[in-house]
């Protein structure tokens, strides 16, 4: 099982890099095929929605078939097919399409590592199993900043992708090698996802798993490329050092949030906090747009700092979730948290759209500050939801 989780968290890495790579590849996919930053930004939307929208079957094929083959046959087929198709793109609607594939081979390696580690590992250690896999994988946001925009301009945006559709394989090939599905619950108990839905102690959780984890996402996963260029002329290798800064500082958040709930004896509290703090860094840009660039990257940084709080916010919600429907409750969770960059990713696309013409500033401090919106209606819901730490 070692070999195996190490192969999902090798794969996880791939689902990392593939929803943060798009902000560096905004210049050379503009040069060469013309796509857009509204173009960028509806494919990261699609990314998000197709990993979501898969969360509920992927639920019910870890709970039914287990986590070794619904990991390594989306990923072969989404992940590596997805990867092929970017890599021979001509226009606007093949990014969109190798996206949506991407995300479907994205959306069951996360969760098939969080199915094992609360069917095989006691539930105190979830919340720190579950960060500690979620910062390893974050090393793809490392990979997808400063050494895709080198390799992109050494080989070229195709070639990287190539060779990262025949990675997807190869490591899908593995995980159906090593990964062993854990027992399944000897139980006769039955039921869906629609149980869940009718759980009140998760009414007033989902509201803020829905939109902490959007700024973040979305600011690293696109709109910290444009930006910088945009606002601040930024050159391609200050994005890509600029992307590295804010991958690091989300591994650095990962790492942190891991063992809080263990040390404060708090997992409400922890989130309530991180995200509060994600919210006023994110509403530091919207107030001040032009700060000076390296103020600003300092900011973004820190919004991926705080903003790492999704394996604790997993570990909040999947506390009330029944044994019996683990895999559909954490793929639940899943679903609102990454749906919600998508459809927020969706928002930010038109909001930068629609803010075009003045200073040019102006679109980014409208999608910064719709962000720290969201993120304080969240939080206004979350407050009144009951603590849980196993």
């Amino acid at each position: 099982m070692r070999t195996g989780l190490f192969l999902l968290a090798l794969a996880y890495v791939l689902s990392q890099f593939f929803r943060a790579f798009l902000a560096v590849l905004a210049g050379p996919l503009e040069a060469d095929i013309g796509v857009g930053a509204e173009d960028l930004a509806f494919a990261s939307g699609l990314w998000f929605i197709s990993f979501a929208l898969m969360q509920l079957p992927v639920g019910w094929a870890l709970d039914t078939l287990g986590p070794r083959r619904t990991a390594a046959s989306l990923l072969l087929l989404g992940g590596g097919g997805g990867a092929a198709l970017f890599a021979l793109a001509t226009g606007a609607l093949h990014i969109h399409m190798a996206m949506v594939l991407i995300g479907i081979g994205c959306a069951p390696v996360l969760m098939a590592s969080y199915y094992i580690f609360a069917r095989e590992f006691p539930p105190v250690q979830f919340a720190t199993l579950a960060a500690l896999m979620v910062g390893a994988g974050t090393t793809g946001n490392l990979i997808a900043s400063y050494p895709m925009a080198i390799s992109a301009e050494l080989i070229g945006w195709r070639a990287s992708m190539g060779g990262l559709a025949v990675l997807s394989a190869v490591v899908a090939a593995g995980v159906f090698v090593t990964v062993k599905d854990p027992e399944k619950p000897q139980s006769d108990l039955r039921g869906s996802v629609f149980d869940l839905l009718k759980m009140p102690v998760l009414w007033l959780i989902l509201p803020l798993v829905f939109v902490h984890y959007a700024p973040a996402g979305a600011i690293r996963g696109l709109w910290i490329g444009p930006y910088l260029r945009d606002v601040f002329d930024a050159s391609q290798s200050q994005i890509g050092m600029a992307t590295l800064l804010m991958g690091l500082a989300m591994i650095l958040g990962v790492v942190i949030y891991g063992p809080l709930d263990r040390l404060v004896g708090s997992r409400k509290w922890v989130n309530f906090v991180g995200s509060t703090l994600t919210a006023l860094s994110v509403l530091a840009l919207w107030a001040f747009p032009q700060p000076g660039m390296w103020t600003a990257i300092a900011l973004m940084c820190a919004v991926g700092l705080f903003g790492a709080s999704f394996p604790m916010m997993i570990a909040h919600g999947r506390s009330f979730v029944p044994p019996h429907l683990t895999g559909r409750g954490v793929t639940l969770l899943n679903l609102f948290g990454i749906g919600g960059v998508g459809l927020m990713q969706f928002v930010s696309g038109r909001l930068h759209a629609g803010a075009q013409g003045g200073d040019a500033a102006a679109p980014y401090a409208a999608i910064f500050g719709f962000f720290g919106i969201a993120l304080i209606a969240g939080l206004a819901v979350y407050g009144f939801s009951r603590d849980n730490t196993d």
